[in-house]
């Protein structure tokens, strides 16, 4: 009997914490706490202390699987490209849709966007940061010059004020919630703004309970009495900002002074007097936001005020401070930092950028589409209205039919692929809809790297084989390229020669190279190889930016796409559960996390229960334009009067089948956090 310890990184939520994978006889058993790691310094959450249930789960998937008359039959490797190959090469690059996956490492996504730029010649390639923080890129990139978190996770430990909107750390972040607490500890106020009362909210010194799809407007009040009592960083607004004047202008509009804000937040103007007072009187401010900012069709605009009043009061550019956007998946900051994206390159070099492009066609040896491709919510309508322009669909590590919203509108869309392929490690939901289904490793079965939340680099580690004849996902899309011509570019041995290839193409990674990365990992940029990483950005400059100075823009508040009426008079908002994570795909296979959560619920306020005759644990639907789904109540005074809950986790009552489909205009981020809902009322028995 031989044990050993296998240090590697979560494949859960975005902060990226380590521990140990306990292998008993070559098979992963268990999980122990690695000291090392100055993201969580040996403690874990719920998800990470059990993150070994799923590895070996009896359903992965072992061999390919081809569709033949309508059901799946096991195949070769060679059986597999052949076919893939040969159906792929029908089609002309515009008319092949690729996503890749905030699940797989930087490794598997550098080389599938390198696949399908120039193999496959499609602009076409995305991922599911446009489901949650492409409003993040879009955004903080406007403002700042960069779109990613300015600061580290441990400066949350040492800030004087964290002002958290939009964002349950406690349950999608506990880690992050951790440092909160000891920042708490040592006497910072802390205030969250939220719908909900979730279990952060719970641990603030100050709640502030908006209502649905106002934060611009909130954010705008708060702004307005700073500059009106003149606590405004009036030194960082002259000398490191740009647009002021015009901001002012704006936001200093009477419809903005706290008595009507407060009518259209449903805040009290008090609350928001003590939020600004406790943010001037702090030395240290620090912005924290997640899905409940980005999720909006008013995603981008909403991260512009966030940093706008970090802006406004010089909370940038020093620890303790800073917009920290706290990114919901393992590496979906790896993934657009390797150009999964169809505006970018790696490292965020635009597809527009005819230098940019040269230099990736000099040094992959094949013509790269210059142009900006089209985004995951634009694939799924073109697939659903106009099928004629898009034909294939190349899919890895994603589960569209129960993440996207308007799960009707999916379905026709799955229907209408001509041909796809799926790369995961279980049957899906949307891998019935496959051809091809391709069996990937998971995160313990790997070699390679991924980026967290904080910009940090970590390696993942193999800790065992994968099922069956299973392989890394950079390796099947390395044979595939193979068998389509193209085995000189993507002639890799192993995930290090992956991660160097992209380094020496990429700036903000162009320092680090595979065996740098230690145990603490790096944080990018990090430019040289005597380079450090970076802690916290814009200490200086803003880099990236006109005059390197971070740019305040006039943003208007604009209601949601849908707004509550009589047919449709509670608004729904959706989120995670500390039990799960995503589409449940790995956490729900885990016997220790799917039994503390078995299913899902819809949140109800007690009042607005009462009303209707609901007791806790009724079955009831809720109906929207979109569909219905049906789910236990769970009555609670928790939850804003008027506003309804539910996790996106689960199946069995997929909350996508009543989200609207509205997206940002700029990010393409769908407007999960506000959708006009009815219920039906149950019969009494």
């Amino acid at each position: 009997m031989e044990f050993k310890y296998v240090p590697t990184t979560c494949p859960f939520c975005g902060t990226g914490c380590s521990f140990n994978l306990v292998v008993k006889d070559g098979k992963v058993v268990g999980t122990a706490p690695f000291h090392r790691s100055p993201v969580n310094e040996g403690k874990v959450c719920q998800k990470g202390a059990n993150a070994n249930e799923f590895v070996n789960a009896h359903d992965r998937i072992k061999t390919p699987l081809i569709k033949k008359d309508g059901k799946f039959v096991e195949a070769t490797w060679e059986e597999a490209y052949k076919l893939i190959a040969s159906k792929l090469g029908q089609y002309s690059g515009e008319q092949i849709a690729v996503i890749g996956s905030a699940r797989a490492s930087n490794e598997d996504n550098y080389a599938l966007q390198k696949f399908a730029r120039c193999v496959m010649q499609t602009p076409n390639i995305d991922h599911c940061a446009r489901l949650c923080h492409a409003s993040t890129v879009e955004g903080l990139t406007q403002i700042f010059g960069s779109g990613a978190m300015t600061n580290s996770i441990s400066d949350l430990a040492d800030t004087n004020c964290a002002f958290i909107i939009g964002s349950n750390n406690f349950e999608a972040h506990p880690l992050i919630g951790r440092r909160i607490m000891q920042a708490k500890a040592n006497g910072a106020k802390i205030i969250v703004c939220d719908p909900r009362r979730t279990a952060t909210a719970k641990q603030a010194d100050l709640y502030i309970q908006q209502n649905s799809g106002t934060d611009i407007a909130l954010l705008n009040g708060m702004m307005q009495y700073i500059i009106k009592n003149g606590w405004e960083n009036k030194e960082f607004i002259q000398n490191r900002t740009l647009g002021y004047e015009e901001f002012k202008a704006c936001v200093m509009q009477d419809k903005y002074s706290l008595e009507n804000v407060s009518k259209v937040t449903g805040v009290p103007a008090e609350d928001i007097k003590t939020a600004c007072e406790w943010i001037h009187e702090a030395d240290k401010t620090a912005a924290v936001y997640s899905l409940g900012v980005t999720q909006h069709i008013v995603g981008v605009d909403n991260v512009c005020s966030v940093g706008f009043l970090q802006m406004l009061t010089g909370n940038m550019g020093k620890p303790g401070t800073g917009v920290n956007a706290l990114r919901g998946q393992n590496n979906v900051q790896g993934a657009c930092d390797m150009g999964a994206l169809p505006d970018s390159l790696p490292g965020y070099q635009k597809v527009s950028d005819a230098a940019a492009v040269k230099k990736f066609e000099d040094a992959w040896g094949c013509k790269v589409p210059a142009k900006v491709g089209i985004t995951i919510p634009e694939m799924f309508e073109t697939f659903d209205k106009e099928p004629s322009k898009l034909k294939a669909m190349y899919l890895m590590g994603e589960n569209p039919i129960l993440s996207e919203p308007d799960i009707a509108a999916i379905d026709r869309a799955l229907k209408n692929v001509e041909f796809l392929v799926v790369q995961d490690i279980f049957l899906t939901e949307t891998s019935e809809y496959a051809d091809v289904i391709l069996p990937a490793t998971c995160y313990a079965e790997k070699d390679g790297t991924q980026t967290n939340t904080e910009r940090r680099v970590q390696k993942l580690r193999k800790a065992q084989e994968g099922p069956g004849i299973a392989k890394n996902d950079w390796q099947i899309i390395a044979d595939l390229a193979a068998e389509m011509g193209h085995a000189d570019k993507f002639a890799w041995k192993n995930a290090s020669e992956i991660f160097d290839e992209m380094a020496a193409l990429t700036p903000l990674y162009g320092g680090m190279d595979y065996d740098r990365i230690n145990s603490e990992g790096l944080q990018w940029p990090c430019p040289t190889k005597e380079h450090m990483g970076t802690k916290v950005l814009h200490a200086e400059k803003f880099n990236g930016m006109p005059d390197g100075k971070a740019k305040f823009l006039p943003i208007e508040h604009r209601s949601p796409a849908e707004v509550t009426d009589a047919e449709y008079p509670f608004a729904l908002t959706t989120g995670a559960t500390i039990w799960h994570s995503q589409s449940g795909t790995m956490s729900r296979r885990s016997e220790s996390l799917n039994n503390e959560c078995p299913r899902s619920w819809i949140e109800i306020n007690t009042e607005d229960a009462k009303e209707l005759n609901i007791k806790n644990g009724d079955v009831i639907t809720a109906c929207s334009r979109s569909g219905e789904v049906n789910a236990p109540a769970k009555v609670t005074p928790d939850i804003k009067k008027g506003v309804m809950f539910m996790p996106y986790h689960f199946s069995e009552s997929r909350v996508n089948l009543i989200t609207n489909p509205s997206c940002d205009p700029v990010s393409g981020t769908p407007e999960l956090k506000v959708c006009a809902i009815n219920i039906k009322i149950p019969k009494e028995a």
